[in-house]
């Protein structure tokens, strides 16, 4: 019995959805400024740069990146204000304030050190304000008013602490502990207000609210003074401005008053007391504990939380409902009934009332996937993946029938039907006795039918998001379909189908199509087509609002609608600048709802946004350049100045630029394009990086152009640098003289290499054609010897006959007289032939034919006799003529006759030669002789 207690108590709680639609919060984390997680107090410049006193130091921001600037004497920052164009800053043991270099970054001046004040021990700047020229820098023990004329110091001392110090309209005001409120005038302190009249509370601040003074404490509400007399304030707020522990308060420029609390968050009333906002760390705050917070330009709310830092958008065109424990769901469908609000969700079907203060309550028996919701006839149907609800009041009832509907529409000249479009095909509901039922189902069509639209009573356009669009043909009763094809147009998934202007549009990823009732056809709308098509499409879903006659469309950075042109045919088109990460709707299913005029709920994966397209930004925009640098290849960053052209070495020829756009909205999407003119002459693609790099640039001249876009309104300013990167030393005019000398002197060396290396080549021919006259002189020397060896050759050889003839001759002339001799001697008549051999011996033994003999073999070898004398010198000269005739090899019996001698006595001649030679018996003498 009490778990089912429990469990009834659980499903009560469940059923209650609690939240509000609060403004767009930007959260900053330490991940995202790199500093530490307390901010206790925040300004901003006219340029809408914000600064926050930080543990870690001063942080900047100028809506596109962080800078952190330390304390010099590394202590907590306590206190900021911007003043003619100063940053004050207090901290501890030490004020002064911070200036703007050339390069962008920040300087510190102290005024303590620089006047040479002296501080108490321990002593913290805890606030800053500015009056008059007077600048008044407060801690707990003193004020310190600094003259920015005479620049010098007063010091209001104090023996109790100050626990604060407050500017109203013209007048400072402080409140002593223990003592009470005093008043500045005239450099001194005048008490006001003992602090027994308002029970000694702390105060948090004081505002001028119809000419009395509104005293914000600590933990007991807010008290009125007037006249001398203090009061509680009278309204129903003040109760529970007691029960919530205040550390910070600020008046907004609506008059509003925004509390931070130390554990609740924060909480905005009117002057009148009246809540306007309460958003705590549930609510969407990071963190619950509020230790600063600011007024900022454009209606931004800046809080300096225990954990980071917030900027609430409270003048943003957007507000959110969060749904943090996911009990509403992905919204699919929305519709506003009297004064209803009904959400259609993948949970089932939520309802409020449209008042902000109310809470989304579940409709009993509708959990699961709503697909659709329309009021038609004076009823609201609810298309569910159950089937067909009707909705009374709070109230659901399941119409029998059909699993699984789609959508439902009305049927033209038939007031008690209804077309429904589900899982499996159509069906129709009928009106019976005031009650809507389940009638049909028509047969002959079973195709998923999520989007349909009339052509006529019977004939109709279904679309099926896998297989494309139909024409179906349906009987006069609607019972069954006679007909039905498909058309030929692409499928495609998220497409739809929707009805505008009498023209039925289908919608898939190729574009945009006109239905041709006459050719049953599909025609391109190229002006709708080029609104989603392309690298920017991201879902074919159309919504037709029929109150406003719009049709809108998604694609991935904006929601687009299309209303008729008031002065031409053409459509006007109209932008949201929303991108799809932004909105975070289920693509496919995108739904946006008319709440009231130009307001409009778009749903979401985790709630939904409300938009008021009258308040969405047309205001101009500027984009500034914040910080220049450059690098060569091996050295650090350098700044330079932002506000003068720079000439840089060309090995300094990589730049690095940052620029932005002061907007800090979560909505808004900030994107730039830039070029380089002398180099990149056409603009880049729009990006949302906030800095680019050039780099290994040549040498020139070079302007930077960027420009911003914040949705699709253009900044009315495009930011210029322009700077110089010399040439290269080897370029410069010194260099070019240089380079001038050394071409003419290198033109003379040249001249002078190419004339002397002629010469030596000249001289080389002459010297070749010298070598060569000479190696022709040698070599007719040569053929001139040659022929002449040749001549001698053929003289010897002539020598040689002659000498063999002569030989022979002698030979047979001798051997003639040998046998003339012979026979002579035979002969009987001896006187007579005594005369005759006589004769004959006379020209054997004559030394004539020897001494011709020895003329002609000379002539041939004339070395041989002298070498071979030298060589054996006991020989004879007979023995010379026996070795000249071995010389010319010839044979003993051809010897005898030219010595006049037997063959015989030849060999004894050739034995005695052998001895005086002294050969050996094995050695032949005639082949000695013949190798002398």
């Amino acid at each position: 019995m009490i778990s089912r207690k429990v469990l009834l108590l659980v499903f009560t709680i469940s059923s209650i959805i609690y939240g509000q639609e609060i403004p767009p919060i930007q959260i900053f984390t330490t991940q995202d400024y790199k500093a530490e997680d307390q901010n206790w107090d925040i300004s901003q410049d006219d340029e809408g740069v914000v600064y926050f006193a930080n543990n870690k130091g001063l942080l900047r921001y100028n809506g596109a990146r962080w800078e952190l600037f330390p304390n010099p004497n590394q202590s907590i920052l306590r206190s900021v204000n911007v003043i003619n164009a100063k940053i004050y800053t207090g901290s501890y043991m030490d004020f002064g304030y911070w200036e703007k270099n050339s390069f962008g970054g920040l300087v510190y001046t102290s005024l303590i050190d620089r006047y040479g004040v002296q501080p108490k021990e321990d002593e913290q700047f805890w606030d800053i304000v500015e009056i008059d020229n007077y600048i008044l820098f407060q801690s707990l023990d003193r004020i310190y008013i600094y003259s920015l004329g005479a620049n010098d110091f007063k010091i209001i001392d104090s023996n109790q602490r100050i626990n604060k110090i407050f500017k109203v309209d013209k007048t400072i005001y402080f409140q002593k502990n223990g003592s009470g409120i005093y008043e500045i005038l005239n450099g001194e302190e005048k008490l006001i207000l003992p602090s027994n009249k308002f029970h000694d509370n702390e105060i948090i601040n004081m505002y001028n609210v119809d000419e009395s003074l509104l005293l914000v404490t600590k933990e007991n509400g807010i008290y009125n003074y007037k006249n001398g007399e203090v009061s509680t304030w009278n309204n129903k707020v003040n109760e529970e401005l007691k029960n919530l522990s205040i550390y910070s308060s600020i008046r907004l420029n609506d008059g509003s008053f925004v509390f931070g609390t130390i554990s609740e968050g924060i909480l905005q009333i009117s002057p009148n007391g009246d809540k306007i906002l309460q958003i705590n760390q549930s609510g969407g705050l990071s963190n619950n504990t509020v230790l600063s917070a600011y007024a900022g330009n454009k209606g931004n709310l800046w809080l300096g939380l225990d954990n980071g830092i917030n900027c609430v958008n409270l003048k943003s065109p957007y507000s959110v409902y969060k749904d943090k424990q996911g009990v509403l769901g992905t919204i699919y469908a929305s519709i506003k009934v009297g004064d209803n609000l009904y959400l259609g969700t993948n949970q089932g079907l939520f309802y409020k009332n449209v008042s902000k203060d109310s809470k989304f309550s579940f409709v009993e028996k509708t959990k699961g996937q709503v697909w659709s919701l329309k009021y038609m006839k004076g009823t609201l149907f609810c298309g569910h993946d159950k089937g067909t609800f009707i909705l009374k009041d709070d109230k659901a009832e399941l119409l029998n029938g059909e699993i699984g509907s789609w959508i439902l529409n009305e049927i033209e000249d038939n007031p008690n039907l209804i077309l429904q479009g589900g899982y499996e095909g159509l069906s129709v509901l009928e009106l019976q006795n005031g009650t809507w039922t389940y009638r049909n189902k028509i047969e002959g069509f079973d195709m998923s039918s999520r989007y349909f639209e009339f052509i006529n009573s019977n004939e109709l356009l279904v679309n099926h998001e896998y297989k494309g669009v139909y024409k179906v043909k349906i009987n006069s009763d609607y019972s069954k379909v006679l007909d039905f094809k498909k058309l030929d147009v692409e499928e495609g998934s998220k497409s739809s189908i929707a009805k505008y202007q009498n023209n039925i549009l289908y919608s898939n990823k190729n574009g945009v199509y006109n239905y041709n009732s006459q050719t049953s056809k599909f025609v391109k709308n190229d002006e709708l087509s080029a609104l989603i098509e392309g690298d920017n499409y991201l879902s074919g879903k159309l919504v037709y609002e029929e109150r406003s006659n719009r049709l809108w469309m998604f694609n991935k950075s904006s929601i687009l609608y299309v209303e008729p042109g008031k002065l031409s045919e053409k459509p006007k088109v109209n932008y949201i600048p929303l991108s799809y990460e932004l909105r975070n709707s289920k693509v496919g299913y995108e739904n946006i709802l008319s709440i009231d005029n130009d307001q409009y709920l778009i749903g979401a994966n985790d709630g939904y946004l409300v938009v008021e397209l009258d308040k969405l930004n047309h205001s101009p925009i500027q984009v500034n350049i914040d910080n220049i640098s450059f690098s060569s290849l091996h050295n650090k960053s350098v700044d330079l100045g932002v506000n003068e052209p720079a000439e840089l070495e060309n090995k300094n020829n990589s730049i690095f630029l940052k620029y932005s756009v002061t907007d800090f909205n979560k909505f808004s999407n900030t994107q730039y394009k830039y070029r380089l003119v002398g180099i990149y002459d056409s603009w880049s693609n729009w990006s949302t990086k906030s800095e680019v790099h050039f780099e290994n640039l040549p040498h020139g001249n070079y302007t930077f152009e960027v420009k911003a876009q914040l949705g699709r309104i253009e900044s009315n300013n495009t930011a210029t640098y322009n700077f110089t990167i010399l040439k290269p030393w080897y370029l410069k005019p010194m260099a070019i003289v240089t380079y001038t000398v050394l071409g003419l002197l290198l033109l003379f060396l040249i001249q002078y290499f190419n004339s002397r290396y002629y010469k030596k080549q000249k001289q080389k021919l002459l010297e070749k054609k010298e070598r060569e006259l000479e190696l022709e002189q040698l070599e007719n020397q040569r053929q001139l010897i040659q022929f002449k060896n040749k001549n001698l050759q053929l003289d010897i050889e002539n020598k040689n006959r002659e000498l063999g003839t002569a030989t022979m001759n002698l030979v047979k002339r001798n051997e003639l007289l040998n046998n003339i001799k012979e026979r002579l001697s035979q002969s009987k008549s001896l006187d007579d032939v005594k005369g005759v051999v006589k004769l004959i011996n006379s020209n054997l033994n004559n030394t004539s034919d020897w001494k011709l003999f020895e003329e002609a073999f000379n002539n041939v070898d004339k070395d041989f006799m002298k070498r071979i004398k030298s060589l054996h010198p006991s020989i004879t000269p007979n023995d010379l003529r026996l070795c000249a005739y071995l010389r010319l090899n010839l044979s003993s019996k051809e010897i005898a006759p030219l010595l006049n001698i037997s063959h015989k006595s030849v060999e004894v001649k050739r034995y005695r030669l052998r001895k005086k030679m002294g050969l050996d018996h094995e050695q032949s003498l005639t082949d000695y002789i013949l190798d002398l």
